[in-house]
């Protein structure tokens, strides 16, 4: 076989290896985000539920109704 042929063979090579790299790069980048967004909504689920249990005197102090707080409170996860 000649150099040519060779180097061209390489190459190829390299590139598929590059391109399955890059996928997996793309995937392991998609489940770090979903792992973050999975933590940021159960950030705000832990919030809301602090927000049901303060009693009125504490809502006072942070300026919240116990109507806002519990309509906060009752939110959907994604929300």
């Amino acid at each position: 076989m000649s150099a040519i042929g060779t180097i061209r063979r390489d190459a190829e090579r390299m590139q598929r290896s590059f391109g399955r790299e890059t996928h997996v790069r793309r995937f392991s980048r998609a489940v770090v985000s979903f792992f973050v967004w999975i933590n940021a909504v159960l950030d705000r689920r832990r919030s809301r539920l602090a927000l049901l249990e303060m009693t009125d005197e504490q809502l006072k102090d942070i300026g919240i109704s116990r109507c806002d707080a519990h309509r906060e409170g009752i939110r959907p996860l994604w929300e």
